[in-house]
C-alpha cells in the first residue's frame, strides 16, 4: 500500500521512522521538516492506520478509498484535501484514460491517494528532490509541484487529440468517405475520449482559482502565483479541449451531411435508370396485349421501328440526365 515515506528536512530526504506517529512528531518538532507518504490503492483496512495517525477527515478518507470523485478542493480542520484526475494518453488506441489522484496537505505532512497507473508521482518526487530551495516551502510546494505536473500533461495529451482530430479531418473530406461506417465510428469514440478529458479538466479550474487567489489553509501566501500560473495552463488546457470538441462536432456534420450528398446522388442516378427502363417497359406493356387491330403489326417493318424508337428514347432520356448531372 505504502510506495514511498520520507522525512524532508530543510529541502532534503531522510530516511523517515517506520511508525508514522513518531516520523510526524519529528517533522512537527523540528518546524523545517515535513512528511510525505505515498499511497497506492489502499484497502479500507489498510488506510484506516494512516487515517488515524494523521487525524484525516472521514468524509475525505471517504473519498479517497471509493475514488471516481470529481476534481475538487475541500477544506477541513486539520487538513486540505485535493482531488485531481491525471489523464494518459494510448497512441496504440487513440484513447484517454484518467486516473485519480487524491492529496492531503497539513501543516506537517502530504499524504497523495493514488488509483490508477496514469497517476505515477515517483517523476515528481524525484525532480522536488533535485531542487531542495523549492522543497524547504514544505507541504505547499509539494501540492503546487503535482498540481502542474497534471496540467502540464494535460496539455501534452491535448496536442495529441489534436493531432488525432487532423486525421479524422483527412479521413472525413477524403474521397469516398461517405461510403464507409468507419469514419464515423472513429469520430464518435473521439468525442468520448474528449468527454474523458472534460471531466478531469473542466472542474479542476475552480479548486486552482481558489489557491491562486483565495485564502486556503496549509497553503501558504507566497505559492499564490505559482498556483495562477497553473490555473493559466489549465484554462490553456480547457479551450484547447473545448477548441477540439467544436471541430469535432464539425467534422461530424460535415460527414454526415456528405453522406445527405452522396444519397441524394445515388437515388438521382436509381430514378434517372428506372425512367429509362420505363421505355421499353410501357412499349412491351402495350404490344404484349395483342389487339388484332393494331395496324402496324402487318407492317414489314414495325417489329424494327418500335425497338428503334424506344432506344431512340431511352439515349435522349440518357442524354438528359447526363448533361443535367444525374448519370
Amino acid at each position: 500500500m505504502i510506495v514511498d515515506s520520507a522525512l524532508y528536512r530543510n529541502g532534503r530526504r531522510s530516511e523517515a521512522a517506520e511508525d508514522l506517529s513518531v516520523a510526524l512528531d519529528e517533522a512537527r518538532t523540528t518546524g523545517d521538516a515535513f512528511l510525505w507518504l505515498g499511497v497506492f490503492e489502499p484497502t479500507e483496512e489498510e488506510f484506516d492506520h494512516v487515517s488515524r495517525k494523521f487525524a484525516l477527515h472521514p468524509l475525505a478518507v471517504e473519498d479517497a478509498l471509493k475514488a471516481h470523485q470529481r476534481p475538487k478542493l475541500e477544506v477541513y480542520d486539520d487538513s486540505l484535501f485535493v482531488v485531481l484526475k491525471p489523464v494518459v494518453y494510448e497512441a496504440a488506441a487513440d484513447t484517454v484514460t484518467a486516473g485519480e489522484l487524491m492529496v492531503f496537505v497539513g501543516d506537517s505532512f502530504v499524504v497523495t491517494v493514488r488509483h490508477g497507473e496514469g497517476a505515477a508521482l515517483s517523476a515528481v518526487r524525484h525532480r522536488l528532490e533535485q531542487d531542495p530551495e523549492v522543497l524547504r516551502h514544505g507541504p505547499t510546494a509539494v501540492l503546487y509541484a503535482i498540481s502542474d505536473s497534471v496540467v502540464d500533461h494535460y496539455i501534452d495529451v491535448a496536442a495529441e487529440l489534436q493531432t488525432d482530430l487532423e486525421e479524422l479531418e483527412t479521413e472525413v473530406f477524403a474521397p469516398g468517405s461517405a461510403d464507409t461506417k468507419n469514419t464515423a465510428s472513429r469520430i464518435y469514440t473521439a468525442k468520448r475520449q474528449l468527454l474523458e478529458f472534460r471531466r478531469a479538466t473542466g472542474p479542476l479550474l475552480q479548486p486552482m482559482e481558489r489557491l491562486a487567489f483565495g485564502n486556503v489553509p496549509f497553503v501558504d501566501e507566497y505559492a499564490r502565483p505559482f498556483f495562477r500560473d497553473v490555473a493559466d495552463h489549465l484554462t490553456r488546457a480547457n479551450e484547447s479541449v473545448e477548441g477540439l470538441d467544436r471541430l469535432l462536432s464539425d467534422a461530424l456534420s460535415a460527414y454526415l451531411a456528405q453522406v445527405g450528398v452522396r444519397q441524394n446522388d445515388d437515388m438521382r442516378k436509381i430514378s434517372a435508370w428506372a425512367a429509362i427502363v420505363a421505355i421499353p417497359t410501357l412499349g412491351a406493356g402495350i404490344y404484349g396485349m395483342n389487339f388484332t387491330n393494331m395496324q402496324e403489326l402487318d407492317y414489314r417493318w414495325g417489329y424494327p421501328m418500335a425497338v428503334a424508337v424506344m432506344v431512340f428514347l431511352c439515349l435522349v432520356i440518357h442524354h438528359t440526365f447526363k448533361r443535367r448531372g444525374w448519370l
